[in-house]
């Protein structure tokens, strides 16, 4: 893509809300941008809106109501006199219609064109272009299958397990795992209604299933002249339902050699749709072999993790870019330095499948100390319902190698308390006791291969929690007792008692 003329950003709306406007807000405050923040009714407190240099009401409480309506957010864009809108990720972030509009408005879109959304946004699409891009793909077809009886013909021809994978969408919506072909018909009718759900589109398509690969993913960054730069891979493979709780930097699974493919492939994925801004290819790593499995056209929820081992701000970049600037480094330039590990703190029971727990953040204390990083939008008094993500914040830790990152992340969950909803922070804990990951040998199995109960990693009751605590002040070699009476629990280091640990990690 040829440069454009360079339009520096001076004034930026945040068309999202939580952790990542924050996230957001933070970096453009530091470049000197003015920042608007948007927000619906029942984030009329929330830190986004109280941060920002103004904050515009959208008038409503759903998400279709505010930040999905895409006439409000330009509105709101055009009123306050920005000059770019930032969608954060998830909501509008991968609509191309809504970036063509910011764009036909005369605002400055901080992401790819609209025309890279749509290419790698409908995953048959996505797949044609890597294909012709010579990108490694997973085995299986590059047309929609419409009915149950053309799966199980193009099932045959890949050779079983399979997976149905909805063509408009991502995240873990409108996926089937199929190991036979009396199971297609049902599999392709749930994966379909889930899909027009999620997406409006009810399009399967099939590929081959690999049983027991990681999830590793490139981060890339191309501007507007034509340069693009890989800084390397993340780890994703500790994840339920195609959901990620936990994620590291760099993967345990990848050597140097590895690295430089998959990042040469992720470039090549991104130049075959003329890419612009950060953006994240996605492989499934099975043996010596990697293959292409998606293109996120955002930024993703785990970029710090990349932050933490490179030194850059990738929202930073993102803005420059936007500008018209050229990228800050080339590919020599990049260096990685130690490891870092990020834990997603929803609103959830691990203890009942992950369902998502509502109420009132009653207390809350964050952790702290050498090489910790809290990214949140979390505050005591918020109301944490069912209207939006149940996302509340990311932990995140750097260190100077994989076991001392491990360690950290365990300490700084060790410090957390969430009062008054339950979070899945203990389940994130038994993950890093697991012996397969310390280790470092494990595959996107692991979290279901896990009895989160027996390890006191799924039941946020003072007496689990209490006992993971426990394990790890006793790995520390620390003289203390587990106590418990009349339901409480609590560590008692001789006569001394600390009541403040039994409410750790959203226990009620």
């Amino acid at each position: 893509m040829s440069g454009q003329e360079a339009r520096p950003i001076r004034r930026l709306l945040i068309a999202n809300r939580g952790e990542i406007a924050l996230r957001i807000l933070r970096t453009a405050r530091e470049m000197g941008i003015e920042v608007m923040a948007v927000y619906s009714e029942p984030d009329a407190r929330a830190l986004h809106s109280r941060l920002a240099e103004r904050a515009i009401p959208l008038g409503g409480r759903t998400p279709a109501e505010t930040y999905l309506d895409q006439d409000k957010l330009i509105a709101a864009a055009k009123s306050s006199g920005a000059d770019a809108i930032h969608p954060g990720y998830g909501f509008l972030s991968e609509n191309a219609t809504f970036a063509r509009r910011v764009s036909d408005e005369g605002l400055i879109w901080v992401g790819p064109p609209a025309s890279a959304i749509e290419a790698m946004g409908d995953k048959i699409e996505s797949r044609r272009r890597m294909q012709a891009a010579a990108v490694p793909l997973v085995p299986g077809g590059v047309s929609a299958i419409d009915d149950p009886e053309a799966a199980i013909v193009e099932a045959e021809a890949i050779g079983y397990p399979v997976a149905l994978k909805a063509a408009g969408g991502g995240g873990g919506k409108g996926i089937r795992i199929v190991r036979e072909a009396s199971e297609i018909a049902r599999a392709f009718r749930a994966a379909s209604a889930e899909a027009v759900k999620a997406f409006g589109d009810g399009r399967i398509y099939l590929e081959r299933y690999l049983d027991h690969p990681r999830h590793v993913e490139i981060q890339v960054m191309f501007d507007q002249h034509g340069n693009g730069v890989h800084l390397g891979e993340r780890e994703c493979s500790v994840q339920r339902r195609h959901q990620k709780l936990l994620e590291e930097a760099p993967s345990s699974a990848i050597d140097p050699a590895m690295r430089a493919a998959m990042g040469k492939a992720a470039l090549d994925a991104g130049a075959a749709v003329d890419y612009v801004g950060a953006g994240t290819v996605e492989f499934l790593v099975s043996g010596n072999e990697f293959f292409f499995l998606e293109m996120n056209t955002r930024l993703q929820v785990e970029h710090p993790v990349t932050e933490m081992v490179t030194g850059l701000d990738l929202v930073r970049e993102q803005i420059d870019v936007a500008g018209g600037a050229r990228l800050s480094i080339a590919q020599e330039d990049v260096r990685f330095h130690g490891h870092s590990i990020e834990v997603r703190l929803n609103a959830e029971d691990p203890l009942r499948g992950f369902l998502p727990s509502t109420g009132i953040v009653k207390n809350l204390r964050w952790p702290s100390g050498p090489g910790v990083r809290i990214d949140a939008g979390l505050y005591r008094g918020m109301e944490v319902g069912l209207d939006y993500d149940p996302m509340l914040a990311k932990i995140i830790v750097w260190a100077s190698d994989r076991p001392r990152a491990i360690e950290r992340m365990r300490r700084a969950l060790a410090e957390l308390n969430v009062g008054g909803v339950k979070t899945g922070a203990p389940a994130a804990m038994a993950v890093l006791e697991n012996e397969d990951f310390r280790r470092g040998h494990y595959d996107t199995h692991l979290l279901e291969s896990m009895d989160l109960a027996a390890t006191g990693g799924g039941e946020e009751t003072p007496a689990a929690i209490a006992a993971a605590l426990y394990r790890f002040h006793r790995s520390r070699r620390r003289a203390l007792s587990l106590q418990a009476d009349r339901g409480r629990a609590w560590l008692d280091r001789g006569r001394q008692r600390n009541s403040n640990w039994r409410n750790h990690g959203g226990a009620r």
